[in-house]
């Protein structure tokens, strides 16, 4: 059966990835594959400090809880009418997703966030990695317009900026 694998996190941008994921996977008739990547505290390093099982465990346990509150967050009680599959996969995100999504007839989509020139700095773009690794055709999806209004309120908000009320439009 086709997949369309799907990169999730719980963030905005991943759940709005997630939907366009489902109506993809109805358009094709395929499985939804949600995948959440983790790490362990200390990333690669991390795994080598002697963190034993228990730990771990843990880990994997509070990612599969953060995969299903994001599924639940993203579909509530209205499931795609398509066969959903959650996975948890240690590692990191683009790795992860590009290990999964390894047939040529899958369909791989990530959320392509805003890549501010400090963010990308600090952390590497998921989107971008997977565009040049992943063997399968990839779908970036843009944040949603409400997403980025909503951002630029906290940004005045944090900054302390005066209301600007404007007459509605439409």
């Amino acid at each position: 059966m086709a997949r369309v694998v799907v990169g999730v996190t719980g963030t905005p941008g991943s759940l709005t990835a997630l939907h366009r994921a489902a109506a993809e996977a109805r358009v094709r008739r395929a499985e939804l594959l949600a995948v959440l990547a983790w790490q362990s505290p200390g990333g690669a390093l991390g795994s080598r400090n002697g963190w034993g099982p228990d730990v771990l465990t843990e880990y994997r346990s509070a990612a599969a809880d953060r995969l299903r509150e994001a599924l639940d967050a993203a579909f509530g009680v209205e499931w795609p009418c398509v066969p959903v599959e959650g996975l948890t996969v240690r590692g990191t995100p683009g790795a992860a997703l590009v290990d999964v999504a390894r047939d040529p007839e899958d369909l791989l989509v990530v959320g392509a966030g805003s890549r501010a020139a400090l963010r990308r700095l600090v952390r590497p773009s998921v989107a971008r990695y997977c565009l040049a690794h992943a063997p399968c055709p990839v779908l970036a999806v843009p944040p949603s317009p409400l997403q980025a209004a909503l951002a630029a309120e906290r940004r005045r908000n944090r900054l302390r900026m005066p209301l600007v009320l404007r007459e509605p439009t439409g």
